[in-house]
Parts: C-alpha cells; sequence; structure tokens
C-alpha cells in the first residue's frame, strides 16, 4: 500500500503540480518573528534543552513568515495602546459591551489596518485581513468579532455581492461612519437559509423595497452588532415583486441614525441578553414593520429589480442566486477555522508548560517528584493536540493560499479549467474542516484544562474563558453538523465513477486532489491489515494508506445505504437524514482528517528542511494520524481490514512510543506554536515557566482579597446573651 500525495496545486491550468521551493529562512527573520524566550535558568530550562531542533526554524516552517509578520506586528501595537489593555477583573457585562464598541472604534481610528491595503488585489488584501482578524481574536475575541463581522466580513461581502452604487457603504464603515451587521439568522430559522420568512417587497409606485417580519419566529437574531452599536444591517430577505418571489437576496438596511443610534421608526430592535462568553458582543434582534429602504438599497450583483419592478437576474433559479450570495460567507468560515486554529495552539501551550513544571508523584525511594509530563497517560492526553496543532497550521497556510488564489483568478475572469468543480471542492474542504477543527479545538480546551487541575479553573489561567469564547464558533457561521452533511453529500455523489473506474472523470471532479483516495477505490477496499510490530504502522506509509481504505469503505457504505433506502421507496430527504449519525458524519470528518494529513505530509517534503526537523514532523504527522485511526477503530473492524485484536494492539503501542519520542522535543514544539505572553495571558501558560510566582502574584493582587468581607455581620454567628 503506497503513500498517495492527494495535492493537485492551483496552477492557470489547474492541471500543473506546484513547484516545491525549498525552504529557507535568514537570522534577522528569525529574530523578528520567533523573539528570544527568557534565557535564566528557569523551571522550563530542562526540557528546553532536551529538544533535537531550533524551535525558531520550526516556528517559520510551520506558517508563512509575512502572514506570522503581520500578526507579531499587530500584537506590539495592541499591546503598546492602554485602550487595548486586559481588565484585571471581569466587568459587568454591559461594560464589556461598552468597552469592546469602543476598543473597535478606537482600532479604526489608529490606522492598524493601512488605507493602502484595500488597494491590494483580493488574494494579498484578503490574506492580510485573515491574519489582523485572527491575531486580534488571540488578543479578544469579541474585538474580532465586532470588527469582522462589522467591517471586514460586511466589506468583503458588499464587494462581492454589490455594485458601484454600494461603495458609499464601504468607504462609510472604513471611515468609521457605519457599522454593519449580517442579518441572516432568524428566530425560527438558522442552517436552513433558503427558508428564512423575512420579506422585501417591491412597490414600483415609490421605488421602495418593503422590509417586513411576519412574526417573532421571523425575527433576525443572534446578530452580532445588533444589539446596541449596529446603524446597518445587510440583511436577507426573500424578494417578491408582483407577487413572485424570487428567493433570498441582500439589502442594506438602516437600522439607527449613526449620530444618536436611536432605532428609526419601523424597526424594533434589541440585545438578546447575556450569554455563556462572548459578552462583548452585543449579538441582538430585530423586528421590521413594513420598514422602507430606497431600490438601490438591493445588493444586485446576482439580481436586480428595474424602477418599474422588473427582476433580472445572471441566474435561472433562485437557489443559484442563494448559493451565489453564501459562497461569499466562505470566507467566514476559513476565518474561524483559523481562529480556532490559534486557540488551539494557546491551549496546548498553556497546558504543555504548565505539565512540564508541575510535579506530582516519584518512584519509591525517590526523591524528586516527577513532572507531570513523564506520566504516558498526561502525554496520551496532550500530545496528540500539539500534533493537530502542527497539522491544523500547516493546513490552514496551504489551503488557505489555494482558495484565495481561486477566488482571485475567478474575479479576474481568468480561464480556469473546471471552475464549477473547483469552487464545490472548496466548498466540501470548508464543510468539512470547519466542524473537524472548532470540535477538536472544543475537546483541546476542555482536555487543558481537566490536565492543569484545579489552577486550570482559576479565570486567570485563560482556559476556562477560552473555552466559553471558543464554545459559539461550533454553531455560528454554519452549525457543524450540517456542515459536515454538506461536505459527506458532495464525497458520496462521486462514488459511482470511483466504481466505474473512471479516473479521468474523478481528476476532473476534483482539480485540488482531494477525491485521490477513490482512484482504484475497489482495489484499496481488497487490502487486509498484515501488520505484525509496531514499526508497521508507525509511519506515515501506514496511516496514509489506512485512510484511503477507510473513506473509500465509508464512502461505498454510505451510497449502499441510500440506495438501499431509495430502493424501498423512501424519499431523497428521508434517506440522507436516516444515514446522518453512522454514515455521513464520519465521512465527512474522515475526509477532514485525511485532508490535513495529505496537506502536512507535502509540507514534510518541502526541499531544504533540516533533518531534525523533518524527523519532528513526520512523528507530529504519525500520532495525528493514529489517534485519528485509533478513533475509527469500529469501522476499521466493522469493514473487515483487520481481525482479532492485531491492529488494535499496535496502534496503542505505536501511539504510546510515539509519544514518548515526542517528549524531549515537545516543550520546543509547543514555544515553536506559542503566542507572545501578552497574547496567551494565562499565569500558567507563560514563557517563563515561573507558575507559582504567577499564581502567589494573582492571589495577592485581588482586590480586597485579604479583607473581613463588607456582609460579614449576615453570616457572623450572633452574640451570645450572657444572661
Amino acid at each position: 500500500m503506497g503513500v498517495v500525495d492527494v495535492r493537485q496545486p492551483l496552477g492557470d491550468d489547474g492541471e500543473q503540480r506546484r513547484e516545491r521551493r525549498a525552504w529557507h529562512h535568514d537570522a534577522q527573520a528569525l529574530h523578528e518573528l520567533a523573539p528570544d524566550l527568557p534565557v535564566l535558568p528557569g523551571p522550563l530550562t530542562e526540557y528546553r534543552q532536551m529538544a533535537s531542533f531550533d524551535w525558531k526554524q520550526l516556528r517559520v516552517l510551520l506558517e508563512d513568515p509575512e502572514t506570522l509578520r503581520v500578526k507579531m506586528n499587530l500584537w506590539r501595537k495592541l499591546e503598546a495602546d492602554p485602550m487595548f489593555a486586559h481588565p484585571k477583573a471581569t466587568p459587568s457585562v454591559e461594560e464589556q459591551k461598552r468597552h469592546v464598541a469602543v476598543q473597535l472604534k478606537r482600532f479604526v481610528e489608529i490606522n492598524l489596518i493601512p488605507r493602502e491595503v484595500h488597494s491590494w488585489g483580493y488574494k494579498n488584501k484578503t490574506k492580510f485581513m485573515m491574519a489582523v482578524n485572527a491575531a486580534t481574536a488571540s488578543w479578544n475575541k469579541n474585538l474580532s468579532v465586532k470588527f469582522g463581522l462589522g467591517v471586514s466580513l460586511f466589506t468583503n461581502a458588499l464587494l462581492s455581492l454589490g455594485t458601484e452604487r454600494h461603495l458609499p457603504f464601504y468607504e462609510a464603515v472604513w471611515d468609521n461612519k457605519f457599522l454593519f451587521c449580517l442579518g441572516m439568522t432568524e428566530v425560527g430559522h438558522g442552517s436552513n437559509t433558503k427558508s428564512v420568512r423575512t420579506t422585501a417587497t417591491y412597490d414600483p409606485k415609490t421605488q421602495e423595497f418593503i422590509i417586513h417580519t411576519p412574526d417573532f419566529e421571523a425575527a433576525k437574531c443572534w446578530a452580532g452588532n445588533l444589539g446596541k452599536t449596529c446603524t446597518h444591517a445587510m440583511l436577507f430577505a426573500q424578494l417578491y415583486t408582483a407577487d413572485s418571489c424570487h428567493g433570498l437576496h441582500a439589502f442594506l438596511v438602516p437600522i439607527r441614525d449613526p449620530e444618536t443610534l436611536t432605532p428609526y421608526p419601523g424597526v424594533k430592535v434589541g440585545d438578546i441578553g447575556e450569554k455563556a462568553g462572548l459578552n462583548g458582543i452585543d449579538n441582538g434582534f430585530a423586528m421590521f414593520d413594513h420598514f422602507r429602504i430606497p431600490r438601490e438599497n438591493l445588493l444586485n450583483r446576482t439580481g436586480d429589480v428595474t424602477p418599474d419592478g422588473e427582476y433580472e437576474s445572471c441566474f435561472q433559479n433562485p437557489e443559484q442566486i442563494l448559493g451565489a450570495a453564501l459562497e461569499n460567507l466562505l470566507a467566514g468560515r476559513v476565518a474561524i477555522s483559523q481562529e480556532s486554529t490559534h486557540d488551539l495552539c494557546a491551549a496546548v501551550t498553556i497546558a504543555v508548560r504548565y505539565a512540564a513544571v508541575r510535579k506530582q508523584g516519584s518512584p519509591r525511594n525517590s526523591k524528586e517528584e516527577l513532572s507531570i509530563l513523564e506520566y504516558p497517560l498526561h502525554q496520551w492526553r496532550l500530545f496528540p493536540y500539539v500534533a493537530a496543532a502542527c497539522s491544523f497550521k500547516v493546513f490552514m497556510d496551504l489551503f488557505t493560499d489555494q482558495y484565495l488564489e481561486i477566488v482571485e483568478q475567478s474575479y479576474k475572469g481568468a480561464e480556469m479549467k473546471d471552475i464549477t468543480s473547483m469552487a464545490a471542492e472548496v466548498h466540501a474542504i470548508v464543510s468539512a474542516m470547519k466542524p473537524l477543527i472548532t470540535w477538536t479545538c472544543a475537546s483541546a480546551l476542555q482536555e487543558s484544562r481537566e490536565a492543569c487541575g484545579g489552577h486550570g479553573y482559576l479565570k486567570s489561567s485563560m482556559l476556562g474563558t477560552m473555552r466559553a469564547d471558543h464554545d459559539a464558533t461550533v454553531t455560528y457561521e454554519g452549525d457543524n453538523n450540517v456542515l459536515s452533511q454538506q461536505a459527506s453529500n458532495w464525497v458520496v455523489r462521486h462514488w459511482s465513477l470511483a466504481k466505474q473506474g473512471n479516473s479521468a472523470a474523478l481528476l476532473d471532479a476534483s482539480p485540488l486532489g482531494t477525491l485521490n483516495f477513490l482512484l482504484n477505490a475497489e482495489d484499496k477496499l481488497k487490502k487486509r491489515f498484515t501488520g505484525t510490530s509496531k514499526t508497521d504502522v508507525m509511519n506515515a506509509h501506514f496511516v496514509m494508506a489506512s485512510y484511503e481504505w477507510l473513506l473509500c469503505w465509508l464512502t461505498k457504505a454510505l451510497d449502499n445505504q441510500l440506495q438501499k433506502l431509495k430502493s424501498a421507496g423512501v424519499d431523497r430527504f428521508t434517506a440522507r437524514a436516516e444515514v446522518q449519525a453512522f454514515y455521513a458524519k464520519p465521512l465527512a470528518l474522515a475526509y477532514g482528517e485525511n485532508n490535513v494529513l495529505c496537506y502536512f505530509w507535502e509540507k514534510i517534503q518541502t526541499p531544504g528542511i533540516p533533518s531534525e526537523i523533518k524527523c519532528v514532523l513526520e512523528r507530529l504527522l504519525v500520532l495525528y494520524g493514529l489517534w485519528g485511526i485509533q478513533r475509527h477503530f469500529v469501522i476499521f473492524y466493522r469493514g473487515g481490514y483487520a481481525t482479532g485484536s492485531q491492529l488494535a494492539d499496535l496502534v496503542q503501542e505505536a501511539c504510546q512510543t510515539v509519544c514518548n519520542q515526542l517528549k524531549p522535543d515537545i516543550v520546543a514544539i509547543v514555544d515553536a506554536i506559542a503566542h507572545p505572553d501578552a497574547v496567551v495571558k494565562s499565569i500558567l501558560g507563560r514563557s517563563d515557566g515561573r507558575i507559582y510566582d504567577h499564581l502567589y502574584d494573582a492571589f495577592m493582587s485581588q482586590q480586597g482579597h485579604m479583607e473581613r468581607p463588607a456582609w460579614w455581620r449576615e453570616v457572623a454567628a450572633k452574640p451570645q446573651s450572657k444572661l
């Protein structure tokens, strides 16, 4: 079973393989992008001295240096400005919203994003903005969400959905005159966007659209910035002309007077209340009572209405229009995946540094307690998440470049082979990766919190705050379970080509190569596990080949189930619902995991990587792959890939061995993916490793921490009468 490199790099003709450029670095870049860590002997020194490689070189290998430079520069500017200082105590919900709103105004005023960015090409501009968003999210997720929804995501969507007549809105946003929200979700409809019920009915007499909310279930809700601060909404509503519905379209709808923030008559708007996290964001609801807006406020790149009420569109049906509109929101899902990768890196940074310093237990007759990092159980709890963090960083770096290049070429009108297939594949990749990355990050945050014991429950550890704030990502910008359905639908659609052995058609359907595992699928399904030692499974060859079998089996099994239900007379909708839990969702997750492995494998093949770093990267790939195989054991046995206990025994043994091999390097690996201390903000995860000094400072800096409480009389024992 050979390792299949499934990456098909982007080229003008979609066929040429990407030229692999040799990796290189220079000393100045290392100094700028990887500032020196504390040099005095400290609690982490012993583990850092064990490392087999230079952590700085790994840092600039895992992420594009230019992107890293943007982030580092932004973090330095935020750290230097008192407006962006982190509060020492948790403010009230109202104060959190006020402070983040003021920070956003300051963020735009001081030109952290230079004006010339807006004249750059789509790819460079969007890549820069995504880097700013990810860095801002690591500093303050509330600020990044508020900025992302109200400024960057809005302006990106405006340029792609609107036309020249909407440019004044673009300028007003960057001049701090307007703040937008995205009005898609309704009380009664979220993921099923085509069924939202807000209406926009055209009145040819006044050349206006009448925006109306038929009932509370159709109220727009959860929109960030809508609760208290936005002046306008990019509102998605069903467009009607002369009693005909033309499907979902986007409109620019005024919400509040920009000078007074007073809602306009006909708009009932408010805040939805305190949430589990992200309370600096004023998520809101809005209802419209026959509220009128100018005809020109329709974003008309995909469809328009003439002054006399004739509807015009370059698409043939409403679903195509909806698809074109929502495709522009893919950038938001890519950005969320980037943010979550950052959160994952921060979580393992805290947990691994803490584990290296925290000592507990020792062998009999030993005078020294062991660091909990030495325990195999603790390694198994944390190291796979470190492998995931490194793998996701590489995937997001390479895939984001591909994605932005595709969009830029399409905007330029360049002739690209199979542009429709490419767009469908990109949508499938994003629909698999956003769930995989955000779910993995959520699990890592919980495991990291537990791995830090009681200290991890302190707010100053940051793990609880990160966990609460991250939690929203699994449902916003596309519910993870719904997105995974879209990914599995795309994959299984191509099983018939695999069954026919039509390799040419498969390659055409998957210009980026993420379906290459289906090439010669029937032959791959005949493979059986024959390993006899842990070395047989502790390599990339085994991992990649096993994932190919897994994906082929899951795709075939899903198709068989769908065909079986169809033969029984079950309608398509019901059939797809029946197969989601045990066929479609596992396929989507395995597809995402395989994409990560393949992109990571491609990165490892980059010429010029120092051998010691390449060795560490291969171990990380193997650990991530074995971790996934272990989670899919049921399918491997169910499908006949293995019988008996040999596969499970060897994989488990290999996992423990790879963890032990990575142990001397794990602190250096974390150093390579760690954010600066001012960004991580955790007393347990600082680069000097002095967790007990920082705990002491945290305990002693609490206001009134050693004073008698003002309410002591309410709980103190009552004086006893002497009578």
